[in-house]
């Protein structure tokens, strides 16, 4: 991983989010921290997620920093639950037909690099997901995840 990276030739500055999935409790669908580590380490990366709209043990933040626990992610790097103490609201392109704005965990203010780390998977309402949903999908609130999936008709379940 770290070979790959190098080869970007890049280097986050400030403090750096390493966004990534850190699965539902129970299953495999997920990056194995063993092959991250060095490559988050070398960063001085935080891992960082927000919580689910659909339930599941990612829907409150005590339960997902447990799974985060549970499939090795906080042995290796602190994790941040970025909508722990709410929301804010980013701009989005003015070219946009559906949404306003993106609605992310408030904790994205803290940062000021961030790092993509993905795997791919189907999604039923995407197709494939993999970087641009991490980042779509994976920053937004519970709140911003159900803005987006109603085509910025609710921000409410």
């Amino acid at each position: 991983m770290m070979n790959i990276y190098n080869q970007f030739k890049f280097t986050p500055t400030g403090k750096v989010a390493v966004k990534l999935s850190t699965g539902e409790a129970g299953n495999t669908h997920y990056l194995d921290p063993n092959l991250i580590k060095n490559l988050v380490q070398s960063v001085d990366g935080t891992i960082v997620e927000c919580n689910t709209a659909y339930g599941g043990s990612r829907a409150e933040t005590e339960m997902h920093k447990q799974v985060a626990a549970d499939h090795g992610f906080t042995a290796i790097a602190e994790v941040d639950i970025m909508d722990e103490n709410g929301s804010i609201q980013i701009p989005v392109s003015k070219k946009t037909e559906n949404l306003k704005y993106d609605i992310v965990g408030k904790n994205y203010e803290n940062y000021d690099s961030m790092l993509v780390l993905s795997h791919f998977k189907g999604h039923a309402m995407g197709g494939f997901g993999g970087a641009i949903k991490n980042i779509s999908i994976g920053i937004g609130s519970s709140k911003g995840k159900t803005y987006i999936h109603s085509g910025g008709h609710s921000e409410t379940s």
